[in-house]
């Protein structure tokens, strides 16, 4: 009947299969586990199709890498990817692969032990012979048979790496820059998704950075941040990226690293090159005076009108800005980490002038923006905020927060 029947017929068995809402519990428990042999098995016989797929240059021949043949064919990324590695690490690693064919271990822990023993080899200065990788697959299947997940696998690979570097004199994970790794990916909501893997140096003026850049800071009314650790990270990344732009010069306008598309007819349709459509407010964030060069374009898309950088705060008025607010006007962020702010949007008419303008970190910028939070120039020509009346319902003014220690009844004319 040939591979093709075979696979016919277990797979309209499986279709038929009923499992029944009436299972007891140790019915369910059963299955369960035959299910998961199954599913052992079918990984296991997959990768060695794609192998076949490999050799025999099925891919090649339709003008396509292995990978893309495989998505194509109705796979994930990672699933392909996966089978891929488990495919081409399978001829060197017989153990791993027989206890594979007996459906003993998930793909994912196939894996995990196969790019363990590359992981090993790539630490050691000289190359594992036969005998040193049958030892490290059993130390690795033995970590697994006791109950270890994939990421477990990985972090006893690198203590093997780690001691194959000391006794060969080769290179440890945590210094080698080969192994660096960022990876960016939108998502469905348009957000983006980083992840990177960095060795020690790298990694340690990264956690240096976020240690300076994410430390806690008050909210206006004195109570303590609000904001989780993960949004003070993101809030951090953002802010190293702003330095960046400014080349290490706090006081010059940004140099530009986004281009915002917004259409002549329906400006609530603009758009980032990347990460896609962006909501009027974001709009206004963008182009308050950050780093984002604004194409007015056509129904063709054809650019129209580029933004003049009479809209941005110019070095002097920068240096004025910095004199006068010392830091973010909300929460005292310091002034080399904070953006221009349009009290009146130059979009509404406002101009760039000093009192006009106020200094805000990416996070309270957005509040202005997005939150409800308002800023006015006081009599006393410096910036006062209002709060939204979720936050106070009085929406009583607080004072930029390097003035926070005056006594507003001191100051009855000031905003």
């Amino acid at each position: 009947m040939g591979a093709s029947g075979d696979l016919t017929t277990i797979t309209d068995s499986v279709r038929d299969l009923h499992l029944g809402d009436d299972m007891s519990g140790r019915a369910a428990f059963d299955a369960m586990t035959t299910l998961v042999t199954l599913r052992n098995l079918i990984d296991h016989h997959a990768a060695t199709v794609v192998g076949h797929l490999d050799r025999l240059g099925v891919a090649r021949d339709h003008g396509r890498k292995l990978s893309e043949l495989l998505i194509v064919m109705g796979l994930a990324p990672a699933v392909a990817t996966r089978l891929i590695r488990i495919a081409t690490a399978r001829e060197k690693l017989p153990t791993l692969a027989a206890h594979a064919a007996d459906g003993a271990i998930s793909a994912e822990h196939v894996d995990a032990v196969g790019k363990g023993v590359d992981h090993v080899g790539k630490r050691s200065a000289e190359p594992i012979d036969d005998v040193a990788r049958l030892n490290i697959v059993t130390e690795l299947l033995a970590h697994f048979f006791s109950g270890a997940t994939p990421a477990d696998i990985g972090k006893r690979a690198r203590r093997l790496g780690n001691q194959a570097a000391e006794d060969t004199g080769g290179l440890p994970a945590s210094e080698d820059r080969n192994l660096n790794t960022l990876t960016h990916d939108v998502d469905g909501d348009g957000r983006l998704q980083v992840r990177a893997d960095l060795n020690t140096e790298v990694g340690e003026k990264f956690s240096a950075a976020m240690e300076e850049l994410a430390a806690p800071r008050p909210e206006p009314d004195g109570s303590p941040d609000a904001r989780s650790t993960e949004r003070r990270h993101a809030d951090a990344l953002e802010a190293l990226l702003d330095i960046a732009a400014r080349s290490g010069d706090a006081a010059s306008a940004p140099r530009h690293q986004m281009l915002v598309s917004v259409p002549a007819d329906t400006p609530d349709l603009a758009e980032l090159p990347f990460l896609g459509s962006i909501s009027e407010a974001m709009l206004r964030t963008l182009t308050c005076d950050t780093t984002a060069t604004v194409a007015i374009v056509d129904g063709e898309a054809v650019p129209m009108e580029m933004s003049k950088d009479k809209r941005l705060f110019p070095a002097h008025l920068r240096k004025a800005l910095h004199k006068r607010d010392e830091c973010c006007i909300k929460c005292g962020v310091a002034a080399s980490r904070c953006q221009g702010h349009h009290i009146v949007h130059w979009a509404d008419g406002g101009i760039t002038v000093l009192d006009n303008g106020c200094l805000l970190c990416p996070s309270c910028h957005a509040d202005i923006h997005h939150n409800g939070w308002e800023v006015i120039m006081g009599h006393d020509r410096h910036p006062w905020l209002i709060p939204p009346v979720a936050v106070d319902p009085t929406r009583r003014p607080i004072p930029a927060y390097n003035r926070r220690t005056m006594n507003l009844d001191n100051l009855p004319a000031a905003a």
